[in-house]
């Protein structure tokens, strides 16, 4: 079969079409513009085109799949339309390639890629042998983020939005928790937590929910969906080497399910200690001038507390300097009180130009002079507009960092640039 992938540098597009690769399909695709992602595909032989006005589309394609990014009216899209191209989307192919497996599913608000990544080490350890699709680049997966297993299982990170998650056949759900976002995709949290729900109900009237038991909602969801609910947080919380509770508690949901798969207790305990962690979740890049530089992909306001708080934790009586790059107009108002609260525990934030990842459904545009008077005021920490990447890092370089800080780089969108090029520069 011929598999095509539009938008193929994607986190979980990337993995699906190596895995498929893999398989001995053939697969080709295309992006916007040349990444980590689309270099890897092309170092595995798969064909990545940069121009996406549908010239790249073979005409013997007979599967296209495309990302959520993807309109509906972008060129290739409507050519394989045209062409009767059988079209689905990254999470609806994603469905139908795990539907013959064991799958375990870890959802949630936030957490999934690293409750994922440690998930797929101790099974790994255990020797089970699973096949894993997880939204970040793992040390344990060899960099990658994909892994063909050899066993029934089928480990993968399932995304809520825009009810994306509902394409999946899971026989276990990990609910990290379910403190609410998309809000341009869900009209309430109440609509979103119900997805979470419906979600749920595509278990088997015998599979098993893990959560933790002292989150409200997320015991409520377990509840109402009338599935095996097992609580996380009758497990303490391990040792890891990566800083930070929240990690810990990501942690608990695996002691967890390796009790539910029989996995020695010993064994799960020590995987998680030697779990690495992996990329862009406070992921240590080196430093600048003797300052620790910290990479993480905290794009919503708890995400950004937790990872605060744990940047604390590990650097005691150190300033901690945070460069924010704001994911979407749309989540940042929508979001905007717990936003400008979230940096309690930062000394100084550095904001930068939004990252406008869907500017096509874009309701509102943020003033950023606003936002960062309200940080300071809110947050009682120094706040800095700093403007695009480059401004924030002449303005860090110049102005913000001095001897015995560290800096915390935080954002969904490509702001990882910056805290890479700070540790190139100037070892």
């Amino acid at each position: 079969m011929h598999i095509f992938c539009s938008g193929i540098g994607g986190i979980g597009l990337s993995a699906y079409a190596a895995l498929q690769h893999d398989a001995g399909h053939a697969v080709s695709g295309s992006d916007r513009q040349e990444s980590a992602m689309t270099r890897a595909l092309a170092a595995q032989g798969v064909p990545v085109s940069y121009c996406q006005d549908g010239s790249a589309l073979s005409a013997s394609c007979d599967l296209f799949v495309y990302s959520e990014a993807l309109p509906a009216d972008a060129p290739e899209r409507r050519i394989a339309a045209e062409r009767g191209v059988r079209s689905i989307s990254y999470f609806h192919a994603l469905g139908e390639l795990s539907a013959a497996f064991r799958v375990i599913a870890v959802c949630g608000t936030h957490g999934k890629s690293s409750t994922t990544a440690m998930a797929a080490k101790m099974l790994m350890d255990a020797g089970q042998d699973p096949t894993v699709v997880v939204g970040t680049c793992v040390p344990d997966l060899g960099g990658r983020n994909w892994r063909r297993g050899s066993s029934d299982i089928f480990l993968l990170e399932a995304c809520e939005y825009r009810r994306s998650f509902h394409y999946l056949s899971p026989s276990v759900v990990l609910m990290t928790n379910v403190d609410g976002d998309h809000f341009d995709a869900f009209g309430s949290l109440q609509e979103y937590q119900n997805a979470f729900l419906e979600f749920l109900r595509l278990l088997p009237t015998d599979g098993t929910v893990i959560t933790h038991g002292d989150d409200a909602d997320c015991t409520r969801i377990a509840q109402e969906s009338g599935r095996r609910f097992m609580d996380a947080d009758v497990f303490p919380l391990p040792e890891l080497a990566i800083p930070g509770v929240h990690m810990q508690r990501n942690a608990q949901l695996v002691l967890a399910l390796a009790e539910h798969c029989g996995i020695v207790p010993d064994t799960a305990a020590s995987a998680l200690r030697a779990y690495r962690g992996s990329a862009r979740r406070l992921e240590y890049k080196g430093e600048w001038r003797g300052i620790p530089v910290y990479d993480d992909y905290a794009h919503h306001p708890v995400e950004i507390r937790a990872t605060v708080r744990a940047v604390c934790e590990a650097h005691p009586g150190k300033r901690i300097v945070v460069v924010f790059q704001p994911h979407t107009h749309d989540r940042t108002l929508k979001l905007y009180d717990a936003f400008i609260q979230s940096f309690v525990d930062a000394d100084a934030v550095v904001v930068c130009s939004v990252y406008d990842a869907r500017h096509e459904i874009e309701r509102g545009e943020l003033d950023r002079n606003a936002f960062v008077r309200d940080i300071a005021q809110a947050s009682g920490t120094e706040a800095y507009n700093g403007g695009s990447l480059a401004e924030a890092e002449t303005l860090l370089t110049t102005s913000v960092l001095v001897p015995e800080d560290v800096l915390l780089v935080m954002g969904a969108g490509d702001s990882t640039q910056l805290a890479q090029r700070l540790v190139a520069q100037y070892p």
